[in-house]
């Protein structure tokens, strides 16, 4: 998955607002509050993706090649996974979980938020 490609799906998914923040990191948020974070972009490969996820799919995630629990927000008790290889989760996979994080995240908004963001 491309930076254009991450982005494009991540603008793809309703009421999505997008910043560069956090030392060039692009972050997508719903209501806002973040649901996707990507960043790490070397010439020729993959970006690393982190996502808040369920505490299920945390814990299998969490030990799976090429993910691990995201710096700074899992140290906190925060279930959110960062994507850094392929190895065991394919982009087709990464937009599930994107899909699921901004779906996790908006549910967390007041109805009111919910409402007037048409969600």
């Amino acid at each position: 998955m491309t930076l254009d490609d991450y982005n494009s799906f991540c603008a793809s998914l309703p009421a999505t607002t997008h910043v560069v923040q956090w030392s060039g990191a692009h972050v997508w948020k719903v209501g806002a509050k973040v649901f996707a974070i990507g960043g790490g972009w070397d010439e020729g490969k993959d970006p690393f993706v982190t996502f808040k996820c369920s505490d299920i799919a945390y814990d299998v995630l969490k030990e799976q090649p090429g993910l691990r629990p995201a710096p700074y927000l899992a140290s906190r008790g925060m279930k959110w996974i960062q994507r850094q290889t392929r190895q065991s989760m394919d982009d087709e996979a990464l937009k599930d979980y994107l899909r699921e994080s901004h779906r996790l995240v908006a549910l967390k908004l007041t109805r009111q938020a919910r409402k007037e963001l048409g969600l």
